[in-house]
């Protein structure tokens, strides 16, 4: 990798973050300084720190050709900026990948594309490394590629390397598709990361579950084996898989002997606007923590015209809850953005609406009703703006679906979704609102939903609501939260 490459693209991000508007730049989310982001990469805790890579466009507010950008953090919450990581060479990105501690070395696994003709979307892909020994400064490995093709049954789609360790040998799941358009996922081994050995498919899909699966994860989970993907080209279906590709997972049982996946069925992870390409880590508390990107190919991406776009999700801790059903919600460490507390109301019935007035943009909000008291048929909350502009998110008894709605907010179009959640006893939700997005979760994560919104208007504050009855408020309460970037 020639350092001029590396030099001209930080010289770049650094000349473009003195232009950006600042309207829309997040608080305490990851971002680049300016200019494109998308795919999470690269998570891990290298020698005691918290790193988290992504892929980068430094030259436009456009997806160009990927560099792997650069944050750490000793706490998940404060974040900074290192120099980009790895630079692509010509007609080439670096795409999406992983990160493995190789006995002090850290070790970047990622795709290189490579481009053949642009207008017909010609390309081939493989697989390289890019080593460090002070987790800052690499260098791409003599060796790559190190897979330099896909088994002879695939197509051309071959990307997003997840790399783990189990007892001795190193393994690489890869994001695939058969010759007839089929998503799947395989696998294959290695003994040192540079000579990969490929075992097989380890799991693939149908006509009903898309035509490619990227950013594949798999790992172990509270007695069970989780193999996240996120499918390209799922139909919508009733309130499922409404955004243009989908994250999801399949639970199930695994034997490294036979090399063996026995799973279930696709099930969605997160059912709001924005959320792709989710990749996981296991921490040093032993938590397998989450992050995603926090916006979706062919939206609605304002922040363009400001000089940058794109941002990834709160860091989520999974656990596996009934029914095999995996549960995420904000790592602990979140609290330390917590400067004010703002207690509302303790055991209280609202008929109508209850405003809690604030300007602030970066709030955390705790709410919980008790639903065997309510007689409400909707009960909810608004993000008001001073005049029109609104976030509503809103349960309904009947049905029992948590619906999120930002078509005040910056989704004229496409502003709801909505998911199915059994709460006849408590509804709880906690949410996290930036300046330009909310993340939902909903009775201890059993359903998150996470979108970006734009509002245009000064903050009112937060209204509570019930419709055709009373709703009764175990307790409410948000905090104001620090923004970590000034």
């Amino acid at each position: 990798m020639k350092l001029k490459q590396l030099a001209n693209a930080n010289d770049a991000v650094s000349e473009a973050a003195k232009k950006v508007n600042p309207r829309y730049r997040l608080g305490y989310h990851i971002m680049a300084p300016a200019n494109w982001i998308n795919d999470p990469n690269g998570l891990i805790q290298f020698n005691g720190e918290y790193h988290v890579f992504y892929q980068h466009h430094p030259y436009s507010a456009d997806w160009g050709p990927m560099h792997w950008g650069h944050v750490k953090s000793k706490d998940l919450v404060h974040w900074e900026h290192l120099p980009i990581a790895i630079a692509p060479e010509d007609n080439c990105g670096c795409f999406s990948g992983s990160a493995v501690d190789n006995n002090g070395e850290l070790t970047l696994i990622y795709t290189g594309h490579h481009i053949l003709d642009q207008e017909k979307d010609l390309f081939y892909e493989n697989q390289n490394i890019a080593v460090s020994k002070d987790g800052i400064h690499f260098e791409k490995s003599h060796k790559n590629p190190v897979i330099a093709a896909p088994p002879a049954d695939s197509s051309h789609h071959f990307r997003d390397p997840k790399v783990w360790k189990y007892n001795d040998k190193w393994y690489m799941v890869v994001g695939n598709s058969t010759k007839d358009d089929v998503g799947r996922v395989i696998l294959y081994s290695s003994l040192n990361l540079r000579e990969w050995e490929y075992i097989g498919v380890l799991a693939q899909g149908n006509e009903n579950l898309g035509y490619m699966w990227e950013c594949p994860d798999f790992f172990e989970l509270d007695g069970k084996y989780i193999l996240m993907c996120s499918p390209q080209g799922i139909e919508s279906d009733g309130d499922l898989y409404q955004n243009l590709f989908q994250t999801g997972y399949f639970v199930g049982d695994y034997d490294y002997e036979t090399n063996e996946f026995i799973y279930g069925s696709f099930t969605e992870l997160d059912h709001g606007h924005d959320f792709y390409a989710v990749q996981t880590f296991l921490d040093a508390k032993g938590r397998r923590i989450a992050i995603g990107w926090m916006d979706m190919w062919e939206s609605k991406m304002p922040t363009k015209e400001d000089g940058w776009c794109g941002a990834l999700t709160l860091p989520r801790e999974l656990r596996l809850g009934e029914n095999n059903k995996i549960l995420m919600n904000p790592v602990e460490e979140l609290t330390l953005l917590r400067e004010s507390e703002h207690h509302v109301c303790t055991n209280q019935s609202i008929n109508g609406s209850y405003l809690v007035e604030t300007k602030d943009n970066l709030i955390e909000l705790k709410i919980d009703f008790d639903m065997a008291k309510t007689t409400a048929h909707t009960v909810g909350l608004k993000i008001r703006s001073i005049n029109q502009e609104e976030t509503l998110l809103f349960y309904q008894k009947e049905n029992q679906k948590l619906t999120l709605d930002c078509s005040k907010c910056g989704k004229e179009k496409d502003g709801n979704r909505r998911t199915i959640l059994e709460s006849d006893q408590v509804l709880s939700l906690r949410v996290y609102i930036d300046r330009s997005s909310i993340e939902v979760f909903a009775n201890n994560g059993e359903a998150t939903m996470t979108s970006r919104i734009h509002p245009k208007e000064e903050r009112l504050g937060i209204e509570l609501f019930a419709e055709n009855g009373d709703a009764h408020v175990i307790d409410f309460t948000y905090w104001s939260l620090k923004d970590i970037w000034k």
